[in-house]
């Protein structure tokens, strides 16, 4: 039984725009980011969607109730689709960080791609074979689709604002990995 899932970016924010590291605060849509809503949910209004995860922030959990409203859906949070946590970096003008080491409050790599592959077995377990709309955030979205896809994170494409793609489930992830652990010897 498949899953599809819709994985979008929230639209654009007044930080996106100031070139701000958000990571883990709510952040505010700006107007082209409502209006960036408005047309996803336009384009998504035929298509038949069961439900609507968001991140419990409010820049995706505001873009995903304007996709939703066609479909009069409720929109779900989980914090599973939080944007990686940037510490000491968050708040912070991007363009200043380039070449910085990362401070130590970072939320590492690996914890970033365990979060993403719980995600994803919550969306099979809690949503298999329906059709799921995710918004969440640019890195969590490409955490995401490294272990979907099992790739490194740099092989996956940046997501603009308000991008959507398609993900079809046919299997568990976290059971898929835990099976090829089991196989190659390595524990988990």
């Amino acid at each position: 039984m498949k899953t599809r899932l819709y994985l979008m970016r929230h639209g654009e924010t007044v930080d996106n725009v100031r070139q701000v590291m958000q990571g883990q605060t709510q952040g505010e849509l700006t107007a082209e980011g409502r209006r960036q809503a408005r047309q996803v949910s336009e384009e998504l209004a035929a298509l038949h969607i069961d439900t609507v995860v968001s991140s419990d922030l409010k820049r995706s959990f505001d873009t995903a109730c304007i996709v939703a409203e066609p479909h009069a859906l409720k929109v779900a949070t989980t914090p599973l689709l939080r944007e990686r946590d940037w510490g000491d970096f968050t708040g912070r003008y991007i363009p200043d960080l380039k070449g910085q080491p990362f401070p130590d409050d970072v939320e590492r790599l690996e914890q970033l791609l365990h979060r993403a592959r719980l995600f994803l077995h919550y969306i099979y377990k809690e949503y298999q074979g329906l059709t799921v709309l995710a918004v969440g955030h640019g890195i969590i979205n490409k955490a995401i689709q490294a272990v979907f896809y099992g790739k490194q994170m740099s092989e996956v494409a940046r997501m603009m604002n308000a991008e959507v793609r398609l993900l079809v489930m046919e299997h568990d992830p976290l059971r898929a990995r835990m099976a090829r652990n089991e196989g190659s010897g390595q524990k988990k």
